[in-house]
């Protein structure tokens, strides 16, 4: 059943500019003296902690809120550390009270109430797919309340929420509701997001979803910074969208180990004014660390009447830029497997082992050499240093490898400018392998995002820095993943993040085969396929055992003899790579070899062979 009918909420918008709520969560903590999250008093056995949420609902409402939003930004399984139906119950005691605010205020004009989302922590025992779930069961149980605006707010991306507002907007035409989806995102100073992804990319994904009704940006920074990031964003990327601009009051400090913020409201009201007069803006309020007074003041300095949106850049010099390919595989010659070979950095300052391979590998016509970034945690010489002296000495295509465990997104954009004007432009793009727990109390691993945030940066990169060279980039692919479906949308995701090809995990069994086979059908990416030719049985059970994501089946290991010499090992590790190699020749387009202790003269037998 499709759905005519246009939400109150989209008429008041054609005509007025909407002043939303400010911080509930900081308001509440502050109000109360109190660490305890906000959500749980919704629940609350003693009625006079319900009230406190009513309270500050008025308070918002009083102050010229003409859109409030219910006290859920945390009622989720995660967060509150309970099951479904107490997150459902806490939700429907929300709604009930944001209602009862709405009810009792003094004020005649119509007033909104959304039902707020915030984002639900993912971690190894709650995965993405379980999130998406509980995002679209959150939302249904706001529409079973009668509740037709939903607030998605502080997102780092669209991914996660996107299958519940498709779901969410579907079930409204259905029922022949008008629903209304508002989603924010979160930036940092620099205008990335946690996940990687940058404001003006953030805005352009979500103008083209056709389920979204507003579009914008809160929390991460104070109104300065939202400022010059929306002006770098570029207004016209939300398109038809209504936009949404709600700051924090500017950035906290710890007192007495508690975060305070400044009191700065009629700064802050200066600001979002000339953001929404300058920028169209149509829905303005505040995040963390604004209060009812931040409302009050911005509700008294603003003109309601909408405004035209300011094109911004709209009439920058278009420049036709002839970008350089400098992909490694740019220059395959048609039928011809591609060949990369990774070479581990020295753990010391000692690189003559690994240059000597590179020399020999260089004779050979390897197509590439790569580098990983201190795998398993443990430090090695830097891969893109390493790759550097490599390219220099011995004029090799490189490609380092770069993972998300140690740097953050500032840490990452210096290290692709740093390797751009040395001449490299190839990347494997990882996740990265945890540290040891060993070293885990002094050593504290980063992962502000993971290998596809990375993949976005490194998109906008060559947007906004590489135009005349781009970078070319590509991921990981663990064909032994539990759930292969999960595996190949995952591919997906690193596709549409700009990734032009995967290197698996080594390969051994025709099992493995015929999952990475499978994963070339579904996917259509470039593949090496991992080749690790094992060079005896201790080599063998040492990586089947101690080394995470490596499936080395027992016949394999069968395979080698029990106390064999070292040419007697290395024929066996080379036969099996021969037959891999035949069993994979039908979908492979190249192979990603890695030697134990960097034995790479075993490559001149393994090709001999083919």
């Amino acid at each position: 059943m499709k759905n005519n009918t246009q939400h109150k909420l989209t008429s008041y918008l054609t005509k007025y500019r909407l002043i939303t709520d400010g911080s509930f969560g900081t308001y509440y903590a502050d109000k109360y003296q109190t660490n305890e999250m906000p959500e749980l008093a919704n629940s609350s056995q003693d009625e006079t902690v319900c009230e406190r949420v009513t309270a500050i609902h008025r308070e918002y409402i009083e102050a010229g809120a003409v859109l409030i939003r219910t006290n859920t930004f945390a009622s989720n399984t995660v967060l509150l550390g309970t099951d479904c139906d107490a997150v459902q119950e806490n939700i429907k005691q929300a709604v009930r009270l944001a209602k009862s605010a709405v009810q009792k205020s003094k004020t005649q004009e119509e007033r909104f109430i959304a039902g707020d989302i915030g984002p639900i922590p993912i971690d190894a025992q709650y995965r993405t797919e379980d999130a998406e779930k509980e995002y679209y069961r959150i939302g249904r149980t706001f529409l079973d309340l009668g509740i037709d605006i939903i607030n998605f707010e502080t997102f780092p991306d669209l991914a996660q929420i996107m299958p519940a507002i498709k779901m969410l907007k579907a079930d409204a035409a259905w029922e022949n509701r008008a629903l209304f989806i508002m989603v924010q995102f979160s930036v940092n100073q620099f205008g990335y997001s946690a996940g990687g992804v940058s404001a003006k990319r953030l805005l352009l994904q979500a103008s083209q979803c056709l389920e979204i009704d507003a579009a914008g940006l809160n929390c991460g920074v104070g109104p300065g910074h939202m400022e010059q990031i929306i002006s770098a964003a570029d207004m016209g990327r939300v398109g038809s969208k209504h936009f949404i601009a709600l700051p924090n009051a500017g950035y906290p400090k710890r007192v007495r180990n508690k975060i305070c913020f400044h009191n700065h409201p009629e700064y802050f009201a200066d600001k979002e004014i000339r953001i929404s007069d300058y920028y169209g803006v149509d829905i303005v309020g505040g995040c963390c660390g604004t209060t009812p007074e931040y409302i009050r003041i911005l509700s008294q300095k603003l003109e309601r009447t909408k405004k035209p949106r300011v094109k911004i850049n709209a009439e920058k010099e278009q420049i036709t830029v002839h970008a350089k390919d400098h992909a490694f595989f740019k220059n395959r010659t048609p039928g011809k497997k591609l060949i990369a070979v990774e070479l581990a950095p020295p753990v010391g300052a000692d690189d003559e082992k690994v240059m000597d391979a590179a020399h020999f590998l260089k004779e050979l016509g390897v197509d590439v050499l790569t580098f990983p970034d201190s795998p398993s945690g443990r430090t090695r010489v830097d891969s893109v240093l390493m790759a550097q002296k490599v390219h220099r000495e011995t004029g090799m295509c490189v490609m380092p490898h770069i993972c998300c465990r140690d740097k953050n997104a500032i840490a990452m954009r210096s290290t692709f400018l740093g390797a751009h004007i040395n001449d490299i432009y190839n990347f494997l793009i990882i996740t990265g392998d945890p540290v040891p727990t060993l070293v885990r109390q002094t050593t504290k691993a980063v992962f502000n995002f993971d290998a596809v945030g990375l993949m976005n940066i490194a998109r906008d990169m060559n947007e906004e820095n590489f135009q005349a060279a781009p970078i070319t980039y590509g991921g990981a692919i663990n064909q032994g993943r539990v759930n292969l479906d999960a595996e190949i949308a995952r591919v997906h995701k690193k596709m549409m993040a700009g990734a032009s090809f995967f290197l698996t995990q080594p390969v051994f069994a025709d099992e493995a085969i015929n999952r990475v086979r499978r994963i070339k059908a579904e996917t259509g990416a470039r593949i090496l396929c991992g080749i690790m030719p094992l060079i005896n049985k201790k080599n063998a059970l040492f990586m089947k055992n101690e080394i995470a994501g490596i499936e080395i089946p027992d016949e394999i290991i069968d395979r080698y003899p029990e106390h064999s010499g070292r040419e007697e090992g290395e024929a066996v590790g080379i036969e099996i790579a021969a037959e891999v190699i035949a069993k994979t020749d039908d979908f492979a387009d190249g192979y990603y070899f890695g030697f134990p202790f960097n034995r790479v003269y075993m490559l001149k037998q393994i090709l001999s062979k083919l």
